[in-house]
């Protein structure tokens, strides 16, 4: 297994001197942290997560291996992907970087190639790259225009049986809400509830916004499905739905889990329209997930213009007035952004410099570990904790410049104690789907 350490082969051992990111850990009592980051011995026994102990203090009977001051952290969350378009940027390219030339074609694909063979294996390659990286938590949107839903929702199912000791899996369909009254909404409902899904879809500035989203919000509550919603993902000032999908959960008293991405036209308001929405936000309870290099890559593309914003939304705003806030990797290798590799450390590291989250650091961890990981629901898989899996992801940087400043090639990622091997799928396997 190839990495800047060697683990002990024994069913229990110590990882000594580690360096841990505070926020990562389920109890940090008794831990002094100096920028965020504690330094502590890690138990594992039998796959399991036996004890965390201040640094220096493991039995020193015990195997172990010598992080010498090597972070440690628990596996990554991705929780806004799309695998079931990703890597089709070779047979599909975007003419002109535009978010439209990326709807365009990404239709163009869908309607002419997207066989459940092709979307499987495209979804494959996708999750061998996230396992590699370290990853142990990815929710995908689907396509879910008919006939797509019922295709990619089948193959989905598969994939997330066949994956489920290695990558868990959560599934969101991606539809307009143009299409909310028609009779396929009704039908789309009833997949999601057998396949256990999400509601999705796109908002959009319609006359009649509110009573389409008091379908969906019904619609949820009584089908118990949860709603993850794509929301102003552009730089048009007159396109500001997230206030209305707020006052929508209000209104209906949905109980349910409501996750809002991009929101970048919130960048773009007056300083008393931006406060007001990020108001009611946390008043409902909205998630925010923001999407960092697909939209610096995708907004104010003007031909022969530099880009005058950074696309993204009031990301440290929303966590001040105490809105859950993550980042997560979006699309890869397809129209919508042309490059990726589903790896939240690229993911952290570029959302570091883009939104600007250090002064400080101490608490940006969360926003691929704990945050999401409480936003999907499955808040254990966020942080260390004694007791918990020994689901772990290794580095020799020791602190943040380190972490921060490459790419971390030589990682390790552990799952239930033991190292996986990080062979990542080699393009060539994608192929024969380029040459439709």
């Amino acid at each position: 297994m190839p990495g800047f350490m060697t683990l002990p082969e024994a069913p229990t051992f110590a990882l000594l001197r580690a360096t841990v990111p505070a926020v990562c850990l389920a109890n940090a009592s008794g831990f002094e942290a100096k920028e965020g980051l504690v330094s502590a011995d890690i138990v594992i026994a039998d796959g399991k997560i036996d004890a965390i102990l201040p640094a220096g203090t493991a039995p020193a009977a015990l195997p172990a291996a010598d992080m010498r001051d090597g972070m440690v952290w628990p596996t990554f969350t991705d929780m806004h992907t799309h695998i079931d378009k990703g890597h089709i940027w070779e047979r599909r390219r975007n003419p002109d970087g535009t978010f439209m030339g990326a709807l365009e074609n990404v239709m163009a694909d869908r309607q002419a190639n997207w066989t459940a063979d092709d979307v499987a294996a495209r979804m494959e390659f996708s999750l061998k790259s996230a396992y590699a990286h370290g990853t142990g938590l990815l929710r995908t949107h689907l396509d879910s225009l008919p006939p797509q839903h019922e295709i990619s929702f089948e193959v989905f199912s598969h994939m997330r049986e066949a994956w489920a000791d290695r990558i868990e899996l959560q599934a969101v369909a991606l539809f307009s809400i143009d299409m909310i009254f028609e009779p396929f909404f009704d039908d789309l409902t009833k997949l999601l509830k057998r396949h256990n899904g999400l509601i999705g879809g796109v908002t959009q500035m319609l006359p009649d916004l509110d009573a389409r989203l008091d379908r969906m919000f019904r619609a949820a509550a009584d089908n118990g499905l949860d709603i993850d919603l794509h929301v102003d993902e552009t730089e048009d000032r007159e396109v500001l739905t997230l206030g209305r999908i707020a006052q929508a959960k209000l209104r209906n008293g949905f109980e349910g889990s409501v996750t809002v991405g991009h929101c970048c036209s919130l960048a773009r308001q007056d300083e008393d329209t931006a406060r007001r929405t990020i108001d009611v936000v946390a008043q409902a309870g909205l998630s925010v997930v923001s999407l960092p290099m697909c939209n610096m890559y995708l907004q104010d593309r003007h031909e022969g213009r530099t880009p005058r914003w950074r696309g993204v939304t009031l990301f440290k705003e929303l966590a001040a007035a105490g809105v859950k806030t993550a980042v997560s990797s979006d699309n890869t290798r397809d129209p919508f952004y042309a490059y990726g590799d589903l790896d939240p450390v690229e993911v952290i590291r570029e959302a570091v410099r883009i939104l600007q989250l250090d002064h400080p650091l101490d608490e940006t961890a969360r926003i691929i570990t704990r945050t999401p990981a409480d936003i999907l629901g499955r808040g254990e898989r966020g942080v260390i904790a004694e007791g918990g899996s020994a689901d772990l992801v290794l580095f020799s940087a020791r602190r943040w410049s380190e972490f921060l400043s490459r790419p971390q090639a030589d990682r390790i990622v552990m799952r239930n104690g033991m190292g996986i091997d990080r062979s990542l799928p080699d393009y060539r396997e994608l192929d024969p789907l380029m040459d439709k």
